[in-house]
């Protein structure tokens, strides 16, 4: 659901890591009233290429310091996606007069990945761990001051954040989802309370 505005009016994006993507919601105005304005997502691979869509599954059977080197071109590529990504969102953001001012990314946590015995489980933490790093990329390749946040405990640490009780951060949360429609689940309202931290920091500025 696009939403003009006058030139100039910040903007923040939040950005939700997935295997292979982010969930994308941008919101403008202020921390004390969100609005909406999009959301989308930014493709960083397909399963048509599984060396990027799941990289460290790919070489799990490795021991883990041959693997890190054996997934490097695959990162760099997804880094690129991501940054090329990124900057497309931020045209189009601009050419409707928006101005970003920076960008809130949910995703896994770094982790100590070589202490994970089983390969398969530190495959999978491996790439959560990228998927959300390459949109940190994305951010500084394009120029703009980035926050991260752990999946694991993000809605309460938000609230504090914004200052409000969960219960009304999720009853304003309820009124942008309906301003967007569906679908608006767990990922678009953890990109959405990303983006609208990202107002919140601006505004303390």
């Amino acid at each position: 659901m696009p939403m003009s505005r006058p030139p100039g009016d910040t903007a923040c994006i939040g950005l939700r890591a997935k295997t292979a993507r982010a969930i994308a919601v941008v919101l403008a105005g202020s921390s004390a009233s969100p609005q909406p304005v999009t959301r989308t997502e930014i493709v960083l691979a397909t399963s048509a290429n599984p060396p990027m869509f799941q990289p460290y599954h790919e070489v799990m059977d490795l021991p883990w310091d041959r693997a890190t080197s054996a997934v490097r071109n695959a990162e760099q590529a997804i880094e690129a996606a991501a940054s090329t990504g990124l900057k497309a969102l931020l045209d189009d953001l601009g050419s409707r007069g928006f101005c970003v001012s920076r960008v809130g990314i949910v995703g896994a946590p770094e982790r100590n990945l070589a202490a994970i015995a089983s390969p398969h489980i530190r495959a999978h933490a491996a790439e959560g761990v990228l998927f959300r790093r390459v949109l940190q990329v994305a951010a500084e390749s394009n120029h703009l001051p980035w926050v991260s946040f752990p999946e694991q405990g993000f809605e309460k640490l938000a609230a504090a954040r914004l200052g409000l009780s969960i219960d009304a951060m999720q009853a304003h949360l309820a009124d942008i989802g309906r301003a967007f429609g569906r679908p608006w689940r767990a990922d678009q309202k953890a990109a959405a309370i990303a983006a609208w931290i990202g107002l919140a920091d601006h505004g303390a500025v």
